[in-house]
């Protein structure tokens, strides 16, 4: 029956992960933030250390994961909290290369981005799309959070390479970034750029913005912050992202009602949509 509903229909039936919404953006870029707030603050200020955070964060991510996998379809609560723990584990991931290993920031980055491409080549190779909006089955799904993982850990190396291997400061840092999304983003409406690379761009470079921004607001003055500290700064955008979070589950429940209502209302299309019949 799924293949006699209009495309549009199916994919709000269907899809696993949300819409790509200007609060997807925002809520993307406070995830970041609170990924990196959130690694520094257990790391550093709980004094846990980089292996045994990296050792809990793991271990919720891989229980986040398995909630994710086992739903239907997206689910805007268990959706986000994967994203936001897989931002701390992608953190943590080049800290742990940088600080414990010793590699350098921009080999971190050349690792990140050669791992990154391979994993496109083989998503590309086996289901012939990297499109966000035709995520239907689960094997794309793994395909898509192994994808985000390695952005979220390029975006960490390339940030901090850019703030604090370059020694441009994290403001300096905040603006190239953001120029470099108006880049994507004018290519993308003005130049009709393919909406898929676009895409994924976009999502590499809010990864260091975030990070930026997040280093911007909780660092000292002296090390070239604002001095509101990695507490305040990760509950602030953890507030913020459970919001925005329950407003976006609220309009998917919405669009889904009205996919199944222009679908004929059947039970069957009420019943993949999880609404009443």
């Amino acid at each position: 029956m799924t293949n006699t509903m209009p495309e549009h229909i199916r994919t709000i039936l269907f899809n696993r992960v949300p819409e790509v919404t200007l609060a997807f953006w925002v809520i993307k870029i406070l995830s970041t933030t609170t990924g990196e707030t959130f690694a520094d603050y257990l790391n550093v200020d709980v004094g846990l250390g980089l292996t045994v955070t990296t050792w809990i964060m793991g271990a919720l991510l891989a229980i986040a994961l398995a909630a994710q996998f086992a739903t239907k379809r997206y689910k805007s609560g268990i959706y986000w909290t994967v994203v936001v723990l897989i931002s701390i584990v992608g953190t943590l991931l080049t800290d742990n290369l940088t600080d414990v290993l010793g590699v350098e920031l921009w080999v971190s980055t050349l690792i990140f981005s050669a791992v990154l491409a391979i994993t496109f080549g083989i998503w590309f190779s086996r289901e012939r799309t990297l499109s966000i909006h035709t995520i239907f089955t689960r094997r794309r799904e793994a395909f898509y959070w192994v994808a985000i993982l390695f952005t979220f850990a390029l975006g960490t190396a390339a940030g901090d390479l850019i703030s604090e291997g370059l020694g441009l400061g994290y403001l300096i840092g905040t603006i190239l970034f953001s120029a470099l999304i108006a880049v994507v983003v004018i290519a993308r409406f003005a130049f009709k750029a393919n909406v898929v690379f676009c895409f994924w761009a976009a999502y590499i470079l809010t990864r260091p913005l975030g990070a930026s921004i997040g280093d911007l607001l909780s660092q000292e003055p002296a090390d070239g912050g604002l001095g509101l500290g990695t507490t305040v700064t990760s509950v602030v955008f953890l507030v913020l992202i459970v919001g925005i979070a329950i407003f976006l589950g609220m309009k998917v429940r919405r669009q889904r009602v009205s996919a199944v209502a222009e679908f004929g209302g059947t039970p069957a299309a009420a019943a993949w949509a999880e609404v009443p019949a």
